[in-house]
């Protein structure tokens, strides 16, 4: 039997749940990022503690967690410090998504929810997570801690940045968009035509800059 710790309790908790249950882990305990849940029963597993009560346990070989936070920075900083401590932050891939053959998943921290298509010459780095039903394009290449909401599309032959979010049902052109620009912002729906630079806040259909991300 697989076990697995769960950080953070939102939204998302139950939806990565599913995921990690899906993929043969069995959820041993949730961790809060402070003390005020500890002891509380969150969709029916235990609230075993802060991450700070995590973290102070020294060593983590052997233990495996699950990150159901969507914010790409925080998940970041998680996982480095549980790899840090010995811990262990499996990939996991919905037994209904279909990767290619030739595809290069990274075996850390990377999510592919159900349904989801990941092409042929493709690669998806550390942390990444792509949610239910989106279509990574073949010779593409998603950084590290991206984020890539139901229903996108990632046109063919695009280089995604680290820390990129890219909402629901976007839809990116192959061989229009050569790259998405690290920590930039795709909005739901957006129709992308042309490359978007680091920190850029894209919308529309077409996709225009409405502003740059603070990142002082």
């Amino acid at each position: 039997m697989k076990k697995i710790y769960v950080l953070g309790i939102g939204h998302n908790t139950p939806v990565f749940i599913d995921l990690a249950e899906a993929c043969g882990y069995t959820i041993v305990g949730l961790y809060h990022y402070n003390d005020e849940r500890t002891g509380q029963i969150e969709h029916g597993f235990e609230v075993v503690g802060s991450f700070n009560d995590l973290f102070s346990i020294g060593n983590l070989s052997g233990m495996n967690f699950l990150l159901t936070m969507g914010d790409n920075n925080i998940r970041a900083t998680l996982i480095d410090r549980i790899l840090q401590q010995g811990g262990s932050v499996p990939c996991m891939i919905h037994p209904t998504a279909v990767i290619s053959r030739f595809a290069e998943i990274s075996a850390v921290g990377v999510y592919i929810s159900a349904f989801t298509h990941v092409q042929a010459d493709t690669s998806i780095d550390t942390g990444t997570i792509l949610l239910s039903g989106v279509n990574v394009s073949h010779t593409n290449k998603i950084g590290k801690y991206c984020f890539v909401a139901g229903g996108a599309t990632v046109g063919a032959y695009t280089t995604v940045g680290d820390f990129a979010f890219i909402g629901q049902a976007v839809l990116t052109i192959s061989a229009k968009v050569e790259y998405i620009g690290h920590h930039a912002y795709v909005g739901a729906g957006s129709l992308v035509t042309k490359s978007i630079e680091p920190y850029q806040v894209v919308m529309g259909r077409p996709a225009k800059v409405i502003r740059m991300i603070n990142h002082e």
